[in-house]
């Protein structure tokens, strides 16, 4: 398996509740609706770590890097848009660095993915949201010393930001596995 396709085929098709050709368009559909979602309701609390497990673990890395930008532009679009962000050089500079940190929380899902694509359902999916998460903190951390607010790293804060990721991630997998019981294809249960 190539780079192109670094997500591990075993568990996109445990987790994906349609047909294979359809994917895509739903893994974009359910990411930008519930960037949508989460940008009115919780502003800068964007699961971004969330949305990397669920676009790698159903896409490949190239579909899922794309996926997981257009949920960051729905992001952005709403913060800039809707939220009023104030529009200088510090605050869209943010910006780009929380699109930088969501895909390179994908790629770190999808490497994850891919090395324990045969291990149970649960613990990948746990595996690959602990490198989500942590790749997605490490890259924001970084950008602190450029354009401040190292302040908001505390224990408290990334932990209640890590919680907030991880219910996301599993009412993400919720909605994937009532439309796959829903669908009679996916499911099994071939309606006759």
């Amino acid at each position: 398996m190539s780079m192109n396709d670094l997500r591990a085929a075993s568990v996109a098709n445990r987790i994906a509740p349609i047909e294979s050709h359809l994917v895509a368009p739903f893994c974009l559909v359910l990411l930008a609706a519930s960037c949508a979602l989460a940008s009115f309701a919780l502003a800068c609390a964007t699961p971004f770590a969330a949305f990397a497990v669920i676009a790698a673990a159903m896409l490949p890395l190239p579909s899922a890097l794309i996926v997981v930008g257009a949920a960051w532009i729905v992001n952005q679009a709403i913060g800039f848009g809707w939220l009023h962000y104030p529009i200088d050089p510090s605050t869209i500079a943010w910006g780009f660095v929380i699109g930088l940190a969501a895909l390179a929380a994908t790629l770190a899902s999808a490497i994850v993915l891919r090395v324990l694509s045969r291990t149970a359902t649960p613990i990948v999916l746990a595996a690959a949201f602990f490198g989500a998460y942590g790749t997605y903190e490490l890259a924001l951390f970084a950008a602190t010393p450029v354009l401040g607010g190292s302040g908001s790293f505390t224990a408290a804060i990334v932990g209640r930001l890590g919680l907030l990721n991880a219910v996301w991630l599993i009412g993400l997998v919720g909605v994937c596995e009532i439309i796959r019981y829903l669908n009679p294809r996916r499911s099994g249960r071939v309606v006759s």
